[in-house]
């Protein structure tokens, strides 16, 4: 504690009175109680980003803690520092926080995924240490989003937290948390690209101030465009500044051929002085959907081949860190995956940043969730969840409003009509979308049959169908995606879910389907529904999308299938990331043709009894040759999805390895196998 307090002695030395910004991580040396926890001497020390269900929801504990935690710290306050603006910043605290300092209640944020500020400048003692409390609940509450959901509540303070100082005027960090600049991208072509940029500014000081608000964009450390122009603040209030900006053959954001990104930055000036600076990507694209044809980035078609993801993993939960969010985007990225969809709430901003570099195309989505084959509702028709759904959509749409990569905004997932029908709300929702961003296309996640016409509220839908997992088999795909694009030309449709469970440790000779809720989910069944699902999507030019279910195994302590408790094995990568099942390299395959490989399937498949069996290979390469215990059964071109079988080949008693190779004497990709036969 007292290292913390000496930092910020020495950062309020260095920081001269007209400085701009700071922002001050306070992740470490919290104490954390549970509010039952009464007694003085029972908190415990921990730093943030932290959650108290870890463990219980992760060992499959469906009663795992929901309820209110209480994290206290001391921040000390210097008293040069008095004339500034303070703010705190939570990145995301699930779900409903409330900020006490020194006791005095500062005030709420409803929602468990957005980013939330509270503006302490008047609530502080300067020259003098301050107690902070936040007491966060991740109880069901009836009128805060989501009320159901087939993955774990994760409570705490799991994002990070910032001290932010400004001038007396700024750059405002009130507006929903966002960056209180939004980049509106109007007629962008390959010519020339005009934008809007709309800087939110605010001023805490008794008197009007004359200021300057300059926008430059950046390529490099080369000024493309830059505009200036003069602003009177009013006392004691706020004000937006629309700054006009045109660029000449932009080079283009290009998804995953060419990710550029411009570097804009928005700089306050008074008095000739940089008082505030606020740093934002722009990356310009244009896009369209067409029903027939499908997703067209910068005018070229380009079918998106996603995955979904949620924001957890094994031991830590939700409480990720830069590296956790850097491991998962270089998975998906090796895959070869061109968009994902991040279900099904708010992910964090480190995120989408690296969605940006990285050209996937995103899919963003507030937590409004449907029930699914589960108990209970995601809706409930009174006003106070109606108003915390509004609130939570424009958190979305105003803190990631200039990630290039979102591309759409997702309303909700799988709910039902019957009782208290959504229709009417999802339109309201439908309309604020386009009135915050009328330069995106809204989505949705239904699971609804194809009349409902729940599915024609957005400008396009997506369906989660499982077919060969729950019921029907991976052929079935094709056949309702025809039907139901007959049946409704007018709707451009994707598939937002599909996916079946699989555990590295169940394997067998023949391919058989588990039970989906049972505790046998064969890994070579998961494999096969996905070579199926994707024949049938990648055939058939008007699926706009498909996003894998999941690409992660994640946690959801309801279930009770797979290898154990508590997770959701649909996952193509184990929860921990450290095994790539076979599926994933299927598509790796298929998606990605410059990282050269080649992979023998059901690999983990070591104690066979079976004399003859296939031997299945997933590669990129034009040809391949197998060789078993040294000899060879030929070589082979692959299938139109990248796959090579070899049938009936025969095992030895005992072991055998079995090794392939890409074709060609000075070949250096292989990849190795042993196989015992009992």
């Amino acid at each position: 504690m007292k290292k913390i307090l000496v930092f910020i002695v020495l950062l309020s030395a260095v920081f001269p009175a007209a400085a701009v910004r700071k922002s001050i991580l306070l992740n470490n040396d919290w104490n954390f109680r549970f509010s039952y926890q009464v007694r003085p001497g029972t908190e415990r020390r921990v730093d943030l980003p932290h959650t108290w269900n870890a463990s219980d929801a992760l060992a499959g504990e469906e009663n795992y803690a929901r309820g209110v935690g209480n994290y206290q710290k001391e921040l000390f306050v210097p008293a040069d520092w008095k004339g500034k603006r303070l703010f705190l910043r939570f990145e995301g605290a699930n779900t409903v926080t409330n900020l006490f300092i020194n006791q005095k209640h500062i005030g709420e944020h409803r929602g468990g995924y957005g980013a939330f500020v509270f503006e302490i400048t008047d609530r502080v003692n300067y020259g003098r240490t301050n107690q902070l409390l936040v007491r966060v609940n991740n109880a069901l509450n009836l009128d805060v989003m989501p009320l159901v959901g087939d993955f774990n509540f994760y409570g705490g303070i799991y994002r990070d937290v910032y001290l932010v100082i400004t001038d007396q005027a700024c750059i405002s960090p009130l507006d929903y948390a966002s960056p209180g600049v939004y980049l509106v991208q109007e007629n962008v072509s390959r010519e020339k690209a005009g934008v809007q940029a709309k800087v939110v500014l605010s001023n805490a000081a008794a008197s009007s101030r004359r200021t300057e608000v300059n926008v430059a964009v950046y390529d490099g450390n080369k000024i493309v465009v830059q505009q200036r122009q003069p602003v009177v603040l009013p006392a004691n209030g706020s004000q937006t500044v629309t700054v006009p900006l045109q660029i000449r053959n932009p080079r283009l954001w290009n998804g995953r051929k060419d990710p550029f990104v411009y570097r804009t930055e928005i700089t306050l000036l008074a008095d000739g002085k940089e008082i505030d600076k606020v740093v934002q990507p722009l990356g310009l694209r244009f896009y369209r959907v067409d029903a027939e044809e499908g997703f067209f980035l910068n005018g070229e078609h380009l079918k998106l081949q996603g995955v979904c993801r949620h924001q957890d993993r094994a031991e830590i939960g939700n409480a990720l860190r830069p590296m956790h969010h850097d491991e998962d985007m270089a998975i998906i990225t090796e895959m070869g995956a061109n968009a994902i969809r991040l279900a099904h709430y708010p992910q964090a901003t480190y995120f989408y940043d690296l969605a940006d570099r990285n050209g996937l195309v995103v899919w963003a989505e507030i937590p409004f969730i449907g029930p699914g084959g589960y108990l209970d509702r995601g809706y409930v028709n009174q006003p106070s969840f109606r108003a915390n759904g509004k609130e939570q959509l424009k958190e979305l749409i105003r803190q990631h409003y200039n990630h290039p990569s979102i591309c759409f905004w997702g309303l909700y997932n799988e709910l039902k009509t019957i009782g208290d029908s959504p229709e009417e709300y999802i339109r309201e929702l439908n309309a604020l979308a386009h009135e915050e961003d009328p330069t995106r296309l809204t989505t949705a996640a239904s699971f609804l049959e194809d009349e409902n016409t729940l599915n024609g509220v957005t400008d396009v839908v997506a369906w989660n169908k499982y077919y060969g997992w729950y019921g029907g088999s991976p052929a079935d795909m094709g056949k309702w995606a025809d039907a139901n694009h007959k049946a409704f030309p007018q709707y451009k449709i994707a598939i937002s879910e599909y996916g079946a469970g699989a555990s590295i440790y169940h394997q067998q000779d023949s391919v058989k389907a588990g039970v989906s809720s049972g505790w046998w989910h064969p890994e070579n069944w998961q494999t096969y529904y996905h070579i199926g699902n994707w024949q049938a999507i990648a055939e058939r030019p008007y699926i706009w999308g498909s996003f894998i279910w999941n690409l992660f195994d994640f946690g959801a302590a309801h279930r009770a299938e797979g290898d154990r408790p508590g997770i959701n094995d649909k996952g193509l990568v184990t929860f921990d990331r450290k095994v790539k099942k076979d599926a994933y390299y299927f598509y790796k395959a298929n998606w990605n043709k410059s990282d050269k490989f080649v992979y023998i399937a059901n690999r983990r498949h070591i104690r066979r009894t079976a004399p003859v069996t296939d031997v299945t290979v997933f590669s990129n390469l034009p040809e391949t040759e197998l060789f078993v215990n040294g000899k060879s059964y030929g070589r082979q071109q692959p299938d139109s999805y990248a796959t090579f079988v070899w049938k009936g080949v025969q095992l030895s008693p005992g072991k055998n390895t079995v090794e392939v190779k890409a074709a060609g004497k000075k070949a250096a990709v292989s990849d190795c196998v042993e196989w015992n036969l009992n």
